[in-house]
């Protein structure tokens, strides 16, 4: 009868069998993805922070939901860019100390 157990030692938690490659491309794809963020977002803010249409800042110059809500999604995409761009920079770096 064939046993349905392993004989191999039980993996350590949180380990894994081997780290993840990214490709030349690939890493070069996030780190410039990760840049054009710090560039769009930047800017985003800068010209939401200097709007006088009325959106952002009402007749009184106190901040609209508006600016608050724009606000928050330039910095949630300004940090997700930087992750991305992060993990393309160590994906670039890896390439170049492998080849």
């Amino acid at each position: 009868m064939p046993s349905t157990t392993s004989d191999a030692a039980p993996a350590a938690p949180g380990a894994s069998a081997a780290p993840a490659v990214l490709s030349r491309p690939v890493s070069w794809f996030l780190l410039a993805f990760g840049a054009w963020s710090w560039v769009i977002w930047i800017t985003f803010a800068k010209n939401l922070w200097k709007d006088g249409s009325g959106l952002a800042f009402d007749d009184a110059g106190d901040p609209t939901a508006y600016f608050w809500v724009h606000l928050a999604l330039a910095i949630t995409s300004f940090l997700l860019g930087t992750a991305v761009g992060l993990i393309g920079l160590r994906g670039v770096r890896a390439l170049r100390r492998t080849s």
